[in-house]
């Protein structure tokens, strides 16, 4: 194997790259990246980026003495439109084929959008460095009221930084308990409730009804008859993973390009990683796309040494492991909060909003959250127990 192509600048992609350095492949590697960014880090764009306190080059994952040293080829501001096994070709946006023996796909996903929002001023997704930059511009500029919908990981970020900046703040939620497919029904109200206790609106087991305005957001109407003065929304209400590009190839996409263990696909010679892969996870044993920076990380490595060996490897049943600040408090969770599990205080308590929590289902631990006990969290998360360790096919 002579050329790798990996498609996608992202963390999964570039953690691919040094993986196969790393491992001894010394052919050539091709990046291709929609975005005109060399990879960056992204978990900053909702938190101290959003807020000014960095720059875009604070954000870089990498540098000009790694890059030289790695030996990419960079195609970036390319989008790839075509994947042909058979040729071996992957095809760019303008015309262009690049010719490979095989491909690593770490496209990631997009952001949801709301519908009928096209070309309304004011309405923004946050998923990209430029997303972040159109965000922050607005939230900097004095425009007093953010209406976030979404109360997920990214939406409570991004009312917790808006509400740092002194904006009026109002987060929506269509169900009745935000993160509860996370964190389970009673964590998931006990990290809601850093909203109320910043004087951050909540609204729950509501949805939008469609968005008021003539060029520019005015308002929120929602399902219930209610608006909310706004002028800027932001929507998050999640992503989809980037596979329509893939239409045709052979390579299956169920919610994501479907991977064995070992990140390798239904095609020879192509492997997929980071938030557009769904994988059995080796330490929940479920086939599921997990959008974590550490699983971003360790696939990379796993999917280097398919590629290498011509052989899938599995990764190590590693607990994934997700964090997030909000309101100046540390979130921390490792594990799978799986149906059935129930978390039990072992240290600090629920009011402080300092605490750790162990998941257990019949008496094994098997996942932990915390919040700003960091130090607990590490040495617990070691204790956790894998459900199961797939096989790999």
């Amino acid at each position: 194997m002579r050329s790798i192509t990996v498609v996608g600048a992202s963390l999964a992609g570039l953690s691919t790259v040094r993986a196969l350095r790393a491992q001894g492949y010394d052919g050539e590697i091709v990046v291709v990246g929609e975005e005109r960014h060399a990879p960056y880090d992204r978990p900053p764009l909702s938190k101290d980026f959003l807020k000014g306190d960095l720059d875009a080059e604070a954000l870089a994952l990498g540098d000009a003495d790694e890059y030289d040293d790695l030996d990419v080829h960079w195609l970036l501001g390319e989008r790839a439109v075509r994947l042909d096994p058979a040729a071996r070709t992957v095809t760019l946006a303008g015309g262009r084929h690049v010719r490979t023996e095989a491909v690593v796909i770490a496209t990631g996903a997009t952001a949801r959008t709301l519908p009928g929002t096209d070309g309304l001023a004011g309405v923004h997704t946050l998923r990209t460095l430029d997303d972040a930059q159109a965000l922050r511009a607005e939230l900097l500029s004095g425009l007093p009221r953010v209406v976030v919908i979404g109360a997920g990981f990214i939406g409570a970020e991004v009312a917790s930084t808006a509400h740092r900046l002194g904006l009026h703040v109002t987060v929506v939620e269509a169900l009745d308990v935000p993160l509860e497919r996370q964190l389970g029904r009673t964590m998931g109200r006990v990290c809601a409730s850093l909203h109320s206790d910043h004087g951050v609106g909540l609204l729950c087991g509501t949805g939008v009804a469609g968005l008021l305005g003539d060029g520019r957001v005015t308002g929120v109407r929602l399902t219930d008859g209610r608006v909310l003065p706004a002028d800027i929304v932001v929507a998050g209400v999640g992503v989809r993973p980037a596979t329509d590009w893939l239409a045709g190839s052979g390579v299956e996409v169920d919610d994501g390009v479907v991977c064995d263990a070992g990140c390798a696909t239904t095609v020879p010679g192509v492997v997929a990683v980071g938030d557009v892969a769904r994988c059995p996870h080796p330490f929940t044993g479920r086939h599921a796309r997990i959008e974590h920076w550490s699983s971003a990380t360790e696939q990379g490595a796993t999917a280097a040494r398919t590629l290498l060996s011509g052989v899938p490897a599995a990764a190590p049943a590693t607990a994934p492991y997700f964090w997030s600040d909000q309101y100046q408090v540390r979130i921390q969770l490792a594990g799978h909060v799986a149906p059935g599990a129930e978390p039990e205080v072992v240290d600090g308590d629920l009011d402080s909003r300092c605490f750790t929590a162990v998941y257990r289902r019949e008496d094994t631990p098997v996942a932990v959250l915390s919040l700003n006990q960091p130090k607990l969290f590490n040495r617990l998360r070691r204790t956790l127990v894998p459900a199961a360790v797939p096989a790999v096919s």
